[in-house]
């Protein structure tokens, strides 16, 4: 079965609401969209298609790979499914494979349980024709086998990325409650920043927001940090085609003409992980980093973008405190960004409250289970009726 020249179904998954901007990329790398939904978008495309997608994009979290849909009532029905694909020509007998599931059946309690029958087919088909058995367990560092099976639907796919796409592999030093790589890009993405005006991050944290907005200033692809991916570890991979992808992203990253990108936070500890993460990720001497309180936060006279991500009051801090920080990020953007556009990203509507401004646009995220919204103001270098 040669998959890596052959064109199918392709999945790309997304967390939730962050679709838009992960259509934005595909359709920017030259693909066709099938359709878009809440959690990610339908291609068609071949395996060598999906190891450019796993080295370029952002905003994804798995790029799966369908081998074969059908109808299974139960876990037999299942298991002579899957029994039937010519696993020994993809999988091979001495290597090592897991299997993820997203199942919803009643004929299964548990999605273990489906796990299980997954891996018998495929260990008993492969014996079968090779005599032997690969290993199989619970770490995705090889071959990824994905079951998508509700009611009686099921597809089983080639999870061609394994790790999740959604962690950009430089963030070594998480500090607290860390924004998500992938929801951190989306957010500028939503911002509409042009990548040469400034980028001004206070309360920077570890520093998510300045370093993805730095990598995307350099227009740097996340498949520069990471060597593993699961594609690596399915019969037919050519190792040229990932290494020539790689040499495209190479080229593609531009290092002059880059904008003002500043980060800033009280906590000398913060900073600090902060350089240290964008070290790893290859944006250190980009980013101006700041130890002090975010109304101290340098800010150029031009027009930019100033984003927040203060704490929402949901596991940190104390929501007192936290109603005058609110406060005080509002009279700051207010005196002294005049001319940039403002953002804060928050979970908390109450807390927003407390900004004092009026929001000019809301936009729709989650912060893995919280919903949350990047709130836009328009900081006029005037009155609004002069502006």
């Amino acid at each position: 079965m040669e998959v890596f020249n052959t064109a199918s179904k392709v999945i790309l998954t997304c967390n939730r609401r962050l679709s838009p901007y992960l259509e934005q990329e595909v359709v920017d790398l030259g693909f066709n969209v099938v359709r878009s939904f809440n959690t990610g978008l339908e291609l068609h495309a071949s395996v060598n298609d999906c190891i450019k997608l796993n080295l370029h994009l952002r905003t994804a979290s798995q790029v799966l790979y369908e081998l074969k849909s059908f109808r299974a009532r139960d876990p037999e029905e299942l298991y002579n499914n899957l029994v039937d694909i010519a696993w020994e020509e993809i999988i091979p007998f001495d290597s090592y494979f897991t299997v993820t599931s997203n199942v919803h059946n009643e004929t299964i309690t548990t999605p273990l349980f489906a796990n299980v029958k997954v891996k018998d087919a495929i260990v008993d088909r492969i014996k079968a024709k090779k005599g032997l058995r690969p290993d199989s367990g619970p770490d995705s560092h090889k071959c990824v086998v994905h079951l998508h099976w509700i009611e009686e639907r099921a597809e089983i796919f080639l999870d061609t990325s394994g790790e999740t796409l959604a962690k950009h592999s430089y963030r070594k030093h998480p500090g607290k409650a860390p924004m998500l790589e992938a929801l951190a890009s989306s957010t500028i993405f939503a911002t509409g920043w042009d990548k040469k005006t400034p980028f001004i991050n206070p309360m920077c944290g570890s520093g998510t927001l300045a370093i993805e907005a730095a990598l995307i200033a350099q227009n740097r692809k996340p498949g520069l940090q990471r060597m593993n991916y699961s594609f690596m570890h399915f019969i037919g991979y050519n190792e040229e085609v990932f290494f020539e992808e790689r040499r495209i992203l190479k080229e593609v990253t531009d290092k002059k003409n880059l904008p003002v990108i500043i980060a800033s936070d009280i906590s000398a500890e913060a900073v600090e992980i902060a350089r240290l993460n964008a070290r790893t990720a290859g944006v250190e001497h980009i980013i101006q980093f700041e130890v002090c309180d975010f109304e101290k936060t340098t800010v150029p006279e031009e027009n930019g973008v100033i984003m927040f991500n203060p704490e929402y009051g949901e596991r940190l801090g104390v929501h007192n405190t936290l109603e005058a920080t609110y406060k005080r990020i509002g009279d700051f953007m207010k005196q002294k960004c005049r001319g940039y556009r403002g953002y804060i990203f928050t979970g908390n509507p109450d807390l927003a409250k407390k900004i004092g401004l009026r929001a000019s646009r809301r936009i729709e995220f989650f912060n893995g289970k919280l919903d949350c919204r990047l709130l836009q103001y328009e900081l006029y270098e005037g009155s609004k009726e002069s502006k």
